[in-house]
Parts: C-alpha cells; structure tokens; sequence
C-alpha cells in the first residue's frame, strides 16, 4: 500500500510518501517547508501567515515528489484533519480532499496526536501493545495507553499550558527568541545545577495531569527580581523542573499500567536532557521495559508520521469521504 500524506497543522507544511505491507513501514519521501523564520519576527505563530504560507508551498512540494498527475501509484491519501490552527488545517484538507476526489482515490483524516504517537512506529523495533506514550509538544501535553493500533485511553493532560508552550514563554522571558525549546535546552547545559530552583507543579498528585502555568510564572518572578541572574542557570534550573514533572508522572502511569513498552513523541520529544533522563529512569525502575523514541527529523510535526497513522487506519478500512471531510481545531483522540 502506498500513502500520499499532507500535514499542515500549524507552521510546517509537509508531504510524505510511504510504502507498506504488514508492519513493514518505508519512508520515501518526507518533505518539509518549515515557516519558523517568518514567525520568529512575531514571538509566535500567525495563524494567518501560516495559512497564505502553505497556500504557497503546497503546489510545489507536491510536484516535488514526482507523483504522476493523475495518482497512478497512490493507494490512499491521508492528511491531518486537527487539531491545529484551523486557517492552516483547511489548507492541508482541502487540498488533501480535492485530490482524493480528482483521482478516485481513498482519503483517510488524521488525527495530529495520532500522528505524533504513531512516529514512534516508523522504525523499528515497533513498540509492543499495550503501550504507554508520553505525548509533549508546544500545544500538547499528554500521557496516552495505547491498547492497539487505534484504541486510546487518556490517562492525563495538562490542565493549562503545554509544556512546549511553557519553554517559549520563559525563553521569552529571557529574552532568548522563538522557539524557546532548543535554546533553553543549549543553554541549560551551561547552567550551573544547584544555582537555582524552581517548583514542581502537580508531581505529588495523585492523578497524571500537568500544570506549567505556574512554574512560567515563577520563572517571570525571579527574572524580575534576580536581574544579574545568568540565563544559564535559569535555563537549567527551568528545564530541570519540566523533565523532572514529566518523568515522575509518566512513571508512575508506568507503575499503575504495567504496559509492555514506553514512547516518546511529540515536539519536545527532541529534547536531548528529556530523552535521556526519562530512559535512565525507565531503565532503573522498569529494566525490562522497551523504550522508543522518534529519530529527530520526526520529533516535530512532518508528513510521514502522518502517513504512518493513516497506513494503519486504511488497513482497518477507515476511510472518509472527501466531500464531507471537515478541518477540526479541537479534534479529540479516541
């Protein structure tokens, strides 16, 4: 089975080919146009811009994989269908439904979460069922049991800012730029480990929800009153702070579920202190457990997770009919 894929969630537009049989998954093409350099300038994405900026790229990045013009060769379509910024969703939908419509081609929508969890799936070894997946990315933060291919359990979400959210807002404060994520996580190694603590909100609690609200605002209180302070430290201090909430929790669903293997995905998932920290504790508490993260290049939002997803909903036959296919922003894995 061949699957044409379409992401346009947000700011990246992306297209991605795939190939497939059982659970032998190849990539073929994952093409990326990537729009943070045309948002940097606002501290965040314009959705807007994103939208008039996929209008402009989709045209040739279709054309760049090679796709003959009438579909020979494409199975499937699959394109996220939400949740996302919906001027930058509809993009992506419509042109995913025109296609499927124009070539008589099936059309699968894709949940964005769904697409995330499932870039754990693209190499292998696969994990193994039931799962539990750690799910962290600018607008989601969330601990997901997977029990089979499609079948999803929410065990906890954040309740107010995501912790990709979170990183943006306090590199903000610091006056560090946009995305937060990759230059708190350069900085942090600089940081000195014991200059500087912040709280760690909801790790005691019994439940696996998150809340990261109020550490950015302890992070916006000490930069207020500490102003000789080194953003090294605060970097490091801040960062210590989420992978230290994110692991603890993750654990402890880990300890509740007894499932066969752990994932990370999701933007933040390319966290290098994130990765390494939430597999050493896996490994000392759960020594036995399989731990699979996503290569880098499929960390953020891509096609071929996307493709991925969609490959293993048109094997259940889940397809949609492209004239009622609707961009949803708040659309909910189940």
């Amino acid at each position: 089975m061949r699957i044409l894929a379409i992401e346009t969630s947000c700011d990246e537009t992306s297209f991605a080919l795939l190939q497939g049989e059982g659970d032998i998954i190849t990539i073929e093409k994952n093409l990326v146009a990537s729009q943070i350099d045309i948002h940097a300038k606002y501290g965040g994405v314009v959705p807007e811009v994103a939208a008039r900026q996929h209008t402009e790229t989709f045209i040739p990045l279709l054309k760049e994989l090679g796709i003959n013009e009438n579909g020979d060769g494409i199975d499937v379509i699959a394109v996220t269908a939400g949740p996302g910024l919906v001027p930058a969703l509809r993009i992506g939908v419509a042109g995913a439904a025109t296609l499927a419509w124009s070539w008589d081609k099936p059309l699968v929508g894709v949940n964005h979460l769904e697409g995330h969890l499932y870039s754990c799936f693209i190499d292998d070894p696969k994990p193994a069922f039931p799962a539990i997946g750690l799910l962290v990315s600018g607008g989601h933060t969330e601990i997901v049991l997977m029990k089979g291919h499609g079948e999803y359990e929410l065990l906890g979400m954040t309740r107010d800012d995501a912790a990709g959210e979170a990183y943006d807002k306090a590199a903000k404060l610091m006056g560090l730029g946009y995305p937060g994520g990759p230059v708190i996580d350069k900085l942090s190694l600089e940081g000195a480990p014991d200059a500087i603590t912040f709280p760690r909100p909801m790790i005691k609690t019994p439940d696996f929800d998150f809340s990261f609200s109020g550490l950015k605002t302890a992070v916006r209180t000490f930069v207020l009153e500490n102003p000789e302070a080194k953003n090294e430290d605060i970097c490091h201090a801040f960062q210590e702070a989420v992978v230290d909430v994110l692991c603890t929790k993750t654990l402890k669903a880990m300890e509740q579920h007894q499932p066969k293997s752990l994932f990370l995905s999701g933007g933040v998932s390319a966290n290098k202190r994130l990765r390494t920290e939430l597999g050493n504790r896996l490994k000392e508490q759960f020594p036995d457990m399989t731990y699979h993260i996503p290569a880098f290049h499929y960390c953020t939002d891509n096609a071929a997770m996307i493709a991925t997803a969609g490959y293993y909903k048109a094997l259940k036959k889940e397809f949609t009919d492209p004239l009622t296919l609707l961009a949803d922003p708040s659309l909910q894995l189940d």
